[in-house]
């Protein structure tokens, strides 16, 4: 494999101007950025939907499979006669250094509402659209039923709605279809916009070899249409609730661990099945993206299950999956299975056994690296192999600068100034550590946005274990300065990752 790099920015965090990024003209313009200064990798983080309910999180989602609305560009839209202009008169002003999730959720929604009544007359001879509601069927069917049940609901979860629903009775469903055609129908041609906009996306980034680092959360909630449509995947109990909720044990970071509350699979089931669901959803996953990062890695191998009566991940036990013949069954259906584990915090050398076995590569988080065992330490850039992923910092990391400044103590700041030879302050920090991962080993590296441009604490993406303030950090149009391009660009060559 060739040395290359790339920057790691969502799709949300794009300039766009209504309020959240989106796949219209300024996320080109990025692929265009990218093409400039020699990067060949963008990852993003899912593109499933969100809800203010999870608190944004693209991890937390009603959906394995569906595309998130927010991020159909309306510009688009109007250049592609669906949405008129004179639609967006009611053009609400929202800020452009946040996104407010809130009012941009409604807005968005009124206006795709418009685009439907626009275009409704025309979607029974449009080809385009029938055959991708006929391709996406297996999910789609059940996805747009489900979101117009829960709206029909006032937004109850669907293992709180009447009992015939709950258990999906043939007759129930039938007669709630026919009620409910034409909001099907509406939410199916959002499905399709979504699709059709990312794809088109997706192609231009191939066409300037530019290759899309997707991400694949191992969970799904509880409230969504995976765990409604095939309950008996998951380990629920005769009303359909979890028994058993995934998270992590107590460590260094938490004396609790950590509740996160998903439903856990039920790995004998999905055996029995040939691992049917996931086969559909990894198929899925591997035509939106490139490569596919494994949220949560471990989990494939063995996951901490916790009675669902405790509130925290205290009382939890380890259960195995049968990870062998899971990606045994994986590689048989697609040979070159282009993923990364993500493979951070508490790895055991099983976890290590199965990324050897399978050849799949795992990251490296400078941020990691400096701590009092560093010789030794497996994020350092003395200890890297070719074939792992490296990165400054995540989506679940304080930018390098803001850890430098906040997190990082005397003795971590001495180890940083005795590895590099010379002394750093917190103004170089980020130029330093992007420095250090270009020039190693790694064939891969990916960079934040927000270390490229040297930004602070307040940009970080997500905050871990808290729900306020988190996924709504963007970038602004005049960042992306010449000399910043000049700089990613020289970097990147001289390097040899160009």
């Amino acid at each position: 494999m060739n040395r290359r790099s790339g920057i790691l920015l969502h799709v949300t965090s794009l300039p766009a101007s209504h309020g959240i990024g989106d796949f219209g003209e300024t996320a080109y313009q990025f692929v265009d950025f990218l093409t400039e200064t020699r990067q060949s990798l963008w990852q993003i983080l899912p593109l499933n939907p969100t809800s203010t309910v999870y608190g944004n999180s693209p991890y937390s989602s009603n959906s394995a499979f569906a595309g998130n609305k927010n991020m159909i560009s309306l510009d688009l839209l109007i250049r592609d006669g669906i949405l008129l202009k004179s639609d967006m008169k009611s053009h609400s002003v929202f800020p452009n250094d946040i996104i407010e999730y809130d009012r941009v959720s409604a807005f968005k929604q009124d206006m795709l509402c418009s685009g439907y009544k626009n275009i409704r007359h025309t979607l029974e001879k449009n080809v385009e659209f029938k055959t991708f509601c006929n391709e996406n069927a297996h999910w789609l069917d059940d996805y747009t039923l489900y979101v117009t049940l829960k709206d029909s609901f006032h937004g109850a979860a669907w293992y709180d709605w009447p009992e015939d629903l709950r258990h999906r009775k043939e007759a129930a469903m039938s007669e709630w279809r026919n009620t409910l055609n034409d909001k099907i129908l509406m939410e199916k041609f959002f499905q399709f916009l979504f699709f059709k906009q990312w794809f088109s996306l997706k192609k231009y980034c191939n066409s300037k070899n530019i290759h899309i680092i997707g991400d694949l959360p191992i969970y799904v909630t509880d409230d969504s249409v995976d765990v409604w449509a095939e309950p008996e995947i998951f380990k629920l109990d005769n009303s359909k609730k979890p028994t058993f909720v995934a998270g992590v044990p107590p460590d260094y970071f938490s004396t609790t661990g950590q509740r996160w509350g998903n439903p856990v699979y039920n790995w004998d089931i999905l055996k029995g099945s040939g691992y049917s669901w996931w086969l559909k959803r990894i198929e899925h996953n591997l035509k939106l993206y490139d490569i596919v990062r494994l949220d949560h890695f471990r989990g494939f191998v063995s996951y901490w299950e916790i009675p669902v009566n405790e509130m925290t991940a205290i009382h939890g036990k380890w259960v195995d999956a049968p990870v062998k013949d899971f990606f045994n069954i994986l590689y048989r259906h697609f040979p070159s299975l282009p993923i990364i584990a993500e493979d951070l915090g508490t790895i055991t050398p099983d976890v290590r056994e199965i990324m050897h076995m399978f050849g799949i590569p795992g990251m490296k988080v400078l941020l990691f690296a400096f701590g009092d065992d560093l010789p030794k330490n497996p994020y350092i850039p003395h200890n890297y192999t070719h074939q792992c992923i490296v990165y400054t910092g995540t989506h679940d990391n304080n930018t390098v600068k803001g850890w430098f400044k906040k997190e990082a103590n005397t003795e971590d700041k001495k180890r940083i100034h005795r590895y590099l030879g010379k002394e750093i302050t917190e103004d170089t920090i980020h130029q330093e550590m992007i420095r250090l991962a270009m020039m190693s080993v790694a064939n891969t590296v990916i960079i934040p946005m927000q270390d490229v441009l040297g930004l602070g604490e307040e940009s970080r993406m997500n905050l871990p274990s808290s729900s306020k303030n988190n996924w709504k950090w963007r970038l602004l149009p005049d960042q992306i300065t010449s000399a910043l391009r000049q700089e990613l660009t020289e970097t990147t060559i001289i390097f040899g990752r160009g």
